[in-house]
């Protein structure tokens, strides 16, 4: 598969670029942070991503999406990346969509047309520690009545106490650290016995502590089947991985191209200081970074739209890389800039903020690089 976007993909990134960058840039989340804003975005604007029909990518056709695949959903994540644009893509877009097409005819037709017009936001409940660790889940669903009891903790929930629907990952059976005895909730917001505690995060995005004390459900929320919700978690947690890759790829994108513009500008000595060789180096070794690192992403997307084998492995590679790859976009971003780079007034710490936090969603580099060895055998 050629590494490069074809003439629809690259008229979608024609498309998501400037309305991106008019609607929703940087000063956006500035606004909304410094209004202590509740929700984290906004909802018009998700509105508006559903009547640009980015929120129906990876629906599809039958159930009234675009039927496209992981490579548009990562085009207009890189253009929400490159503008830090406060959004429930990701979760709902990507993650919620990937995870309900396990579901049943009735989930589908509930949730997936709201999606595709904005109208809802969903997200996945998985991680119950500090670190993000899938393999581990405690939060137990008993049998009760003809449905399930759910009792534990879920936390870093993106969106978590707005979501109208939130995709939980209980054990019904078995330890903690089995593989087997996973099931997938489908759990709608208001549900007696569900409580969100909201944590802004370093980036100043809102995530929630969702403690569930004893939320019944009936049996038709269950995603898939009874304790075979393992392979469904994780083709969510494959398709989350490869869009938060995308979407660093633009937080990277996005200050290169502040700090290579800075370097024209700025003047020291009488001439550009982007004329002077040492600081050319370092922006041409970030520039072959960011490019190795785009392609690993593209190829990931490919391989989990062609359903390939391979794409686990290439996730992981995608997903460590963007997370190096962006860190090196940031450090150098905040060091070119001098100290005007680390002050408030100045976007690039907005950036290096999202790109600390986007790199431990799902797994940071270390995450990843452990799995691909574990993968290989060692």
């Amino acid at each position: 598969m050629p590494l490069f976007l074809t003439d629809e993909q690259a008229m979608l990134r024609d498309t998501a670029r400037p309305f991106l960058a008019e609607q929703a840039p940087v000063s956006h989340l500035r606004a909304l942070r410094d209004a202590a804003d509740p929700t984290g975005f906004s909802p018009g604007l998700w509105r508006r991503f559903g009547d640009m029909g980015f929120t129906a990518i990876l629906i599809p056709e039958a159930d009234g999406g675009l039927g496209l695949g992981h490579v548009e959903a990562g085009v207009v994540l890189e253009e929400i990346g490159r503008n830090l644009t406060p959004s429930p893509f990701l979760a709902t877009a990507v993650g919620a969509v990937t995870a309900l097409a396990g579901g049943s005819v009735a989930q589908k037709r509930r949730w997936l047309p709201a999606i595709a017009r904005g109208d809802a936001v969903a997200t996945l409940a998985v991680d119950e520690t500090a670190r993000h660790r899938p393999e581990r889940v405690a939060l137990r669903a008993e049998r009760h009545g003809n449905g399930f009891r759910l009792t534990g903790e879920k936390c870093f929930v993106a969106h978590g106490h707005v979501a109208d629907l939130i995709v939980v990952a209980a054990r019904t059976s078995g330890e903690t650290a089995d593989a087997d005895g996973i099931t997938l909730f489908a759990v709608e917001k208001g549900v007696a016995g569900l409580t969100a505690e909201v944590e802004r995060l370093t980036d100043a995005s809102l995530a929630a502590r969702l403690r569930f004390d004893g939320v019944e459900v009936n049996a038709d929320s269950v995603i898939g089947e009874v304790d075979g919700g393992r392979p469904g978690l994780s083709r969510s947690l494959a398709a989350l991985r490869a869009g938060a890759a995308a979407e660093l790829l633009g937080v990277g994108g996005g200050v290169m191209d502040m700090t290579v513009g800075y370097l024209r500008q700025r003047r020291q000595f009488g001439q550009a200081i982007g004329s002077f060789q040492a600081l050319q180096h370092r922006a041409a070794h970030l520039y072959a970074e960011m490019e190795v690192a785009r392609a690993a992403v593209l190829k990931a997307q490919q391989l989990l739209d062609a359903g390939d084998a391979a794409a686990e492995r290439a996730v992981a590679v995608a997903k460590a890389m963007a997370g190096l790859a962006t860190a090196l976009s940031v450090q150098e971003g905040v060091q070119m800039h001098g100290g005007m780079g680390m002050t408030d007034e100045y976007d690039v710490g907005f950036y290096m903020k999202r790109q600390r936090v986007a790199a431990e969603m799902f797994g940071d580099t270390d995450y990843h690089a452990d799995r691909l060895a574990r993968l290989a055998g060692y």
